[in-house]
């Protein structure tokens, strides 16, 4: 669904809590379509958040929180959310094209990988730096090969991780992607992409 109305708090680590407060704020912050003139997005995207709770099984803790399909949902979304480095550990962000869900197991991810952006010794301001450019270069259409990339994550871990994941392992559309995140986010360690379940890095930069 389009989002037409602003998420004061999609960060609690008790997700029903977050909804609760969620539907608060969009019945007090709701947005006249007829009033904005939206620019829509080439493909709908869905915001995911996953919240480690250790009596839940994985899949119960990933919840599609809401999806955007123009410039000013997505704005309006990133205003009134935490940043990354504002999560607690073991807490992700995702966005994924509509329809895809974020696991290895599902059909659009489960024949590609991902490029691992690991972020040991990065400041905090820098993380959430790299997170909000990929997104927009994400849902911009700003990378080659937009069509092979099916969407982002960062996880909150001792160490923390930004990754890109990718629907095949298309040489040609992995290395330019690699490529790009190499030299616009000049990071202090290489890059490496994995193919989903796999350990051994089939490309790094």
């Amino acid at each position: 669904m389009n989002i037409s109305l602003v998420f004061a708090s999609l960060t609690s680590t008790r997700t029903e809590t977050v909804l609760s407060e969620a539907s608060t704020a969009a019945d007090k912050m709701r947005v006249s379509a007829d009033a904005v003139v939206k620019h829509p997005l080439q493909n709908e995207w869905s915001f995911w958040m996953f919240t480690n709770r250790e009596k839940d099984n994985w899949e119960a803790n990933l919840v599609e929180m809401v999806s955007f399909d123009t410039v000013e949902d997505y704005w309006c979304l990133y205003h009134h959310m935490k940043t990354p480095s504002e999560l607690d550990k073991g807490q992700d962000y995702l966005v994924f094209k509509k329809g895809i869900r974020p696991m290895w197991e599902d059909m659009g991810n489960k024949s590609g990988g991902r490029w691992l952006l690991m972020l040991d010794g990065v400041k905090p301001g820098y993380m959430d730096s790299i997170w909000s450019d990929v997104v927009l270069l994400l849902i911009g259409v700003n990378f080659e090969h937009s069509d092979e990339i099916n969407g982002v994550v960062v996880n909150i871990r001792d160490k923390n991780k930004i990754s890109i994941w990718m629907r095949s392992i298309n040489r040609k559309a992995i290395v330019e992607v690699g490529r790009k995140l190499r030299v616009r986010f000049r990071l202090p360690c290489r890059i490496h992409f994995y193919k989903h379940n796999s350990s051994t890095a089939l490309y790094s930069f």
